[in-house]
C-alpha cells in the first residue's frame, strides 16, 4: 500500500531511537534509496523513504549510531552523500590473505571440516579475489557435493569448488576497478 514502506521506515527509527545508545545498520541502502534509473519507482517510494530517512537524520536527539553499507554507491542520491550526513565513507575491498585466513576459519569450523595449516594456506590462495560470501558459498557447495556422494566434507572438495567458481573480480572485473578508482580519492581506506 502507497505509504507503508515509509510508515515502516518511520517505525523502525522509533524502534531504534527507544533502544538507544545504539547503532542502526542499514545494508544495501542503495536498494531502498538509490534513484530508479530504470522507471520501476514511478510511485516515488524512494523519494519518500529518503526523505523520511534525511528528516530523522536532521532531527533526531538519540544516541543512535548509523551506519549504511552500499554496494553501488553511485546509486544514492547526493543529498544523502553530502558531508553531514554520514560522517565519513569508508571503502572496504576485497578481503586480503588475513582476512580470507579468517574467513575460511570461521566457515571451515562452522560447517565442520576439518582442516590444517597447509590445507588452510592452499585455500587462502586458492580464494584470492574471492569475497566472504564467495568464500563461504564454496564450503557450502563442497558440503553438498560431499553430501550427494554420502561422506563427510573435506578441504579438497572446498578447493575444487573454488577452482569452479568465477569470483565477482572475475566475471565483474572491470566494475570493480571503476569502484576501486572512484574510491581513492573519496574514502577512507577500511583495509
Amino acid at each position: 500500500y502507497q505509504g507503508e514502506s515509509e510508515r515502516k521506515l518511520r517505525d523502525a527509527l522509533r524502534v531504534a531511537s527507544a533502544m538507544q545508545p545504539c547503532v542502526l545498520w542499514m545494508d544495501e541502502v542503495e536498494k531502498g534509496l538509490g534513484s530508479s534509473q530504470d522507471g520501476t519507482d514511478s510511485l516515488g517510494t524512494g523519494q519518500r523513504l529518503l526523505g523520511t530517512l534525511l528528516t530523522w537524520m536532521a532531527e533526531r536527539k538519540s544516541s543512535v549510531f548509523l551506519a549504511a553499507t552500499a554496494n553501488d554507491i553511485e546509486a544514492l542520491p547526493p543529498e544523502l552523500m553530502r558531508k553531514g550526513r554520514f560522517d565519513e565513507i569508508f571503502f572496504v575491498d576485497l578481503p586480503n590473505e588475513p582476512v580470507r585466513a579468517g574467513i575460511l576459519r570461521i566457515h571451515l569450523s562452522k560447517h565442520r571440516i576439518a582442516f590444517d595449516d597447509h590445507a588452510l594456506a592452499r585455500l587462502v590462495a586458492a580464494s584470492d579475489g574471492y569475497s566472504g560470501a564467495e568464500i563461504e558459498a564454496a564450503i557450502v557447495g563442497a558440503r553438498y557435493e560431499a553430501h550427494s556422494a554420502s561422506k563427510a566434507p573435506e578441504v579438497v572438495m572446498v578447493a575444487s569448488e573454488l577452482a569452479r567458481t568465477k569470483p565477482l573480480s572475475v566475471t565483474r572485473a572491470e566494475a570493480i576497478d571503476a569502484l576501486r578508482q572512484w574510491a581513492v580519492e573519496r574514502t577512507v581506506s577500511a583495509g
